[in-house]
């Protein structure tokens, strides 16, 4: 689908409703053919030529609301026989959300289908007598960089563990990295024993699938002397999770290939601002396994030595994630970046806390927290401040070693998570450090918004909008 600036004559003349007020210039026969149907601006409408699209009066202008109710339109209006539709803009907000609305919601997970869902729709022309035809280019632009990118990470997150291994991933990474001129180191279990992951390395052991280590790298052509911010991403990349000897009940595992949301969002995250040549230095951090079963599995009452040399005994080998991004979170310290962040789907808890479709965000830093939130507000995603809790960090203690990997409450446990990661963030870091729990919106089996069923690529949009508000 392509998105032009245009005032050619389309097929199809889509038209926004707000506040439920339809237009005034409307003919005898139309108002005869709205009335026939009982619309009176909600929801979605086709008479002849013209598409009415309401927008929901109980959201707007929340910054979701135009993108929602274009996306939820697009099944309706993929059925008629068109190769064109127009619509009229008056804002540059309005474009934005529109381009958005038709790019993400487009999207559908149907590769292992047989029988695909066709559409003859090709061409999406904007009609904006009233901007600067320049000003609106760049923001069809933007969006379908952006939307590419999610829809890029939502199709790696719901390809099946049995072919999106460690391995895959890195692979995948590579290649795209090669294609937005971004560099990619790959690193394989001989490095993350020499880089002491042990606490990595644990999780990885019973998979017949080895874990990897990707390093992403985006340092955009600047003037001499200039000196551009550097943030680290680092994301949770376990391909599959059973819950190792801790075995999850057969309900929780259908979704589990969905645990490497987090990584992949960074590589889309990666992947768009390279296209958006955003002036800042940028990595990402990948840690990719797979936690399984075996005779070598690690087990609960096991005691690990992670990269920074803490100890973590283990109780629970569902909590694998931490374990993992407790190593990527050291090796990225060392990067000594002005803005560290973290994405994983991390706790069930979390998604108890704030339901399906918001993430938490978490750190020393409260003042950083917010300005996250509303970068992720302006974006289109929700988000909200879970604090951390001094009373909350004695519930990670252990008698056997420095930490243990399971609080010993389940009261408060997305916090005490966050709080365990923190344990492996350098001290002088830790004010510029955020964990951003997207266990709830990441994956959801049932259509919402511009998300379809299945991946979202939440927290792309969000961290995109969050280092360009950092940019000066």
């Amino acid at each position: 689908m392509k998105i032009l600036v245009s005032d050619k004559k389309s097929d199809l003349e889509i038209l926004l409703i707000f506040d439920k007020k339809l237009p005034k210039n409307l003919t005898k026969e139309q108002k005869d053919a709205l009335a026939l149907r009982d619309y009176k601006g909600e929801g979605c409408c086709f008479i002849g030529g013209q598409f009415f699209i309401g927008i929901d009066s109980h959201t707007y202008p929340f910054p979701n609301a135009v993108r929602d109710a274009v996306a939820n339109a697009i099944p309706s209006i993929k059925k008629l026989k068109i190769s064109s539709a127009s619509l009229s803009v008056d804002s540059l907000q309005i474009a934005k959300e529109v381009c958005e609305g038709f790019l993400l919601g487009n999207y559908t997970f149907e590769t292992f289908k047989s029988k695909k869902v066709k559409s003859s729709l090709k061409e999406i022309h904007l009609h904006a007598p009233k901007l600067d035809t320049t000003a609106l280019k760049a923001v069809i632009e933007k969006a379908e960089h952006l939307s590419t990118s999610i829809n890029h990470t939502r199709e790696l997150i719901n390809t099946p563990p049995a072919i999106a291994t460690p391995k895959y991933i890195a692979e995948v990474a590579k290649k795209r990295a090669k294609k937005v001129g971004i560099s990619c180191e790959i690193y394989d279990k001989k490095f993350l024993k020499q880089e002491q992951m042990h606490a990595f390395l644990a999780v990885a052991k019973a998979s017949a699938n080895a874990p990897y280590l990707v390093h992403l790298t985006y340092l955009p052509k600047v003037g001499k002397g200039k000196k551009l911010p550097k943030f680290v991403l680092v994301g949770k990349g376990l391909t599959y999770d059973s819950g190792g000897l801790s075995l999850k009940p057969g309900d929780y595992m259908t979704t589990m290939k969905a645990d490497k949301s987090g990584a992949c969002a960074v590589l889309g995250i990666l992947e768009a601002v390279a296209k958006l040549n955003l002036q800042a230095e940028i990595h990402g951090i990948l840690g990719l396994a797979e936690n399984m079963i075996g005779g070598d599995a690690y087990k609960p009452d096991d005691i690990l030595i992670a990269r920074n040399q803490k100890s973590i005994e283990v109780r629970n080998t569902d909590a694998e994630g931490r374990l993992v991004l407790a190593d990527c979170l050291s090796y990225a310290s060392d990067l000594k970046p002005d803005f560290l962040l973290d994405l994983a789907t991390l706790t069930g808890a979390c998604v108890v806390a704030l339901g399906d479709y918001s993430t938490g965000v978490m750190g020393y830093n409260t003042k950083l927290a917010e300005e996250f939130n509303r970068a992720a507000f302006n974006a289109g995603e929700l988000s909200v401040t879970l604090p951390f809790n001094p009373y909350l960090r004695k519930l990670f203690n252990s008698e056997v070693a420095d930490l243990c990997n399971i609080p010993s409450s389940r009261y408060g446990s997305a916090i005490s998570a966050g709080m365990f990661l923190g344990e492996f963030v350098e001290e002088s870091l830790q004010q510029k450090w955020l964990h951003l729990d997207i266990a709830g919106p990441a994956y959801v089996e049932k259509a919402w918004g511009v998300n379809p069923f299945g991946a979202t690529g939440a927290g792309v949009r969000a961290v995109v909008e969050f280092i360009t508000s950092k940019i000066k």
